[in-house]
């Protein structure tokens, strides 16, 4: 079963929804089916809060609502902020597992229990499928003819592990095409520094370089015994020959080798694949451990916090970590060793084996090795919480309670995504706007746009701003009506999501212009101008007519300068890039006889204009498509003629 579903996967039967306004939550309960699937919670503002599977939806989203006692605080608050549910009717408990994962990834709603680290986990991965394989860093485990060594515990480990690897079998690094591409260009920089046997120039077989290779997969596989002995005799060999230099080098390979060896410590006597999880928690926070044995060796571990939400227990908690987690890991192993049984624990087994491919094992041991080994980890997790309490609180002061700082002094409530916009330009060349999103006091990358100002000529920022105001909320809206008209939920666009505070780089000007854009389009959100002293440092805030000063010691204060600073930066690299590609284009463009196709080539052979133009005469007829006679074109146009 793919992990993946959507709205239009042919395995959801139903999707319900209505609109916010008609919404009546005893006449939708009453339409509830009593199938499986997933439940979607909205508040007034039709933001996702929480997202849920059910068994029986019918009795599931019902209990909810019910009057009781048994209620948790947290649930209660929940339930207070709700304003409508939808719900997607699947097949089977299994697929609304799936379903559950992606969409709370998707929303990371906040009553959910939310894994706060997003972390992919580095492979080795090993061409095996080509003539002269080669040994890659990969973030994807992928269905193909590769070999894949991993997971490692950090990126750091791979590219040790990789530059090793180079630096003793000298396998090569380039994507070029061998054998058919034998000898058409030179050796890269890694040929001259010893680092690659240059196969692109026929000076290594296929043959021997397959033996080098066969070596380095075996390092991989954990056979360190050989190369460590081999290193050790060549070592003292060219120390008896009085060969210093050579013997300091294989002394420093050596170290790398036995410290590469090191971090791979057996954990048991068999051979399988298997992660250790456990938890320690203290009130809302709490921070789960992972071990990962691969192979029967500990090649690394990690720990995640975890913002609890409504779990009242362990197992609620891990069961939620699992769930996250293992939608995001491309590799499964064979078993989970975990600290308490998992709600859920059948289907979720279901779910993994399918990932996998093979049965997977929930166990929770109670003695033994199995025991001891989840003890461990769980000693780590209070390890780790314990020492990064102060941290967390300082990050969540930095960056929800700025958020909340920034409320406050404007007198809104409840403010989780910040939008932040910058014009940049030279005189009025290629100006262009950035928009930088900023949810929960951190940057939300994915949701940054740039946009190319079209309408209008000379530098005019005022103007340039009413642009992309108009582009990026007109586009949302359009967005918003096109899904809702094809039965798909909103919050599913790229435009969709709108600020709960629009801040513009600028004081009662710029806030005129988005107020003036909002009105025309029938949208109220709040607008305040981020304004600057003489020194051009943010002094206030203009808010509905008023500059209100704010404390420049304050973590508020200090969010407001990283998102002024963050548009400003999207917005002058996103017009560098823009300036570049126009002055190279401008002057290769104007060579007679240069075509696009070749324009293109001798970029991608000589990387810069600069390098096209030192370029000598023979230099230029021997580059990929060119002949004598476009080279002498070329080189006269940046030279002269050539007497």
């Amino acid at each position: 079963m793919e992990d993946k579903q959507s709205y239009s996967d042919a395995h959801l039967k139903d999707v319900r929804r209505s609109p916010l306004g008609a919404f009546d939550v005893e006449a939708e309960l009453k339409k509830l089916p009593a199938k499986p699937g997933v439940y979607l919670m909205h508040d007034a503002r039709d933001e996702i809060i929480y997202v849920g599977k059910a068994v029986n939806l019918k009795n599931r989203v019902r209990q909810y609502f019910q009057s009781s006692r048994d209620k948790t605080a947290k649930i209660r608050q929940m339930v207070s902020r709700i304003a409508r549910f939808e719900y997607i009717i699947t097949d089977s408990e299994l697929e609304a597992l799936v379903l559950e994962c992606n969409l709370i990834k998707e929303h990371r709603p906040r009553y959910n229990t939310m894994l706060k680290d997003d972390k992919t986990y580095p492979y080795i991965k090993a061409t095996v499928y080509e003539d002269f394989p080669r040994l890659l860093f990969s973030r994807e485990l992928k269905k193909d003819k590769s070999r894949y060594f991993g997971p490692y515990s950090s990126a750091g480990a791979v590219k040790d592990t990789l530059e090793l690897m180079h630096k003793l079998y000298q396998i090569r690094t380039c994507s070029r095409n061998l054998p058919r591409d034998i000898g058409k260009e030179r050796p890269c920089l890694n040929y001259h520094i010893r680092q690659c046997a240059a196969p692109c120039q026929g000076y290594i077989s296929k043959e021997e370089y397959g033996k080098n290779f066969q070596k380095a997969l075996d390092f991989l596989s954990g056979s360190y015994g050989p190369l460590i002995g081999e290193l050790e005799n060549r070592m003292l060999e060219a120390s008896d020959a009085m060969e210093f230099e050579k013997a300091i080098e294989y002394r420093e390979l050596l170290s790398s080798v036995k410290q590469v060896a090191q971090k791979q410590k057996i954990t048991s006597s068999g051979m399988e694949d298997r992660d250790i999880i456990a938890m320690a928690k203290e009130q809302e926070d709490a921070v789960v451990q992972v071990f990962f044995v691969r192979e029967g060796k500990l090649i690394g571990r990690d720990h995640f916090h975890v913002r609890t939400a409504m779990a009242e227990n362990d197992s609620q908690i891990l069961t939620s970590f699992v769930k996250q987690f293992y939608a995001g890991t491309p590799f499964i192993p064979r078993e989970l060793l975990l600290q308490t049984p998992l709600e859920e624990e059948e289907v979720i087994a279901q779910w993994l084996t399918a990932k996998r491919g093979q049965k997977v094992h929930l166990t929770s041991p109670k003695k033994g090795e199995k025991e001891r080994l989840v003890e461990l980890a769980a000693r780590n997790a209070r390890m780790v919480l314990d020492q990064d309490r102060e941290k967390i609180k300082r990050e969540e002061l930095r960056t929800i309670g700025a958020m909340n700082q920034i409320g406050d002094w404007i007198g809104i409530r409840g403010i989780r995504r910040i939008e932040a916009y910058d014009i940049s330009n030279i005189s009025g060349f290629e100006s262009v706007g950035s928009m930088v999103v900023y949810e929960d006091g951190k940057p939300k990358r994915s949701d940054y746009r740039k946009f190319r100002i079209r309408s209008v000529q000379g530098p005019n920022d005022y103007a340039s701003m009413e642009e992309v105001l108009t582009r990026r909320f007109t586009h949302g809206m359009e967005e918003e009506e096109r899904l809702r008209s094809q039965g798909v939920d909103a919050a599913f666009g790229s435009f969709t999501h709108f600020p709960d505070l629009i801040m513009m780089d600028g004081g009662r000007g710029q806030v005129n212009i988005a107020l003036g854009v909002l009105e025309r389009l029938g949208l109220s959100i709040p607008v305040c101008g981020m304004v600057k002293d003489d020194n051009h440092r943010t002094r206030g805030l203009y808010y509905q007519n008023v500059e209100i000063p704010i404390d420049r010691h304050s973590e508020g204060f200090r969010l407001i300068t990283r998102i002024q600073d963050e548009a400003h930066r999207f917005a002058i690299e996103y017009h560098r890039s823009l300036r570049s590609k126009a002055q190279v284009h401008s002057i290769l463009d104007e060579i007679p006889g240069i075509g696009p196709v070749r324009r293109k080539s001798l970029m991608r052979h000589f990387k810069s204009q600069e390098a096209i133009r030192d370029a000598g005469l023979e230099e230029l007829a021997a580059a990929p498509g060119m002949n004598q006679g476009a080279a002498r074109q070329v080189y006269e146009f940046f030279h002269g003629k050539k007497e």
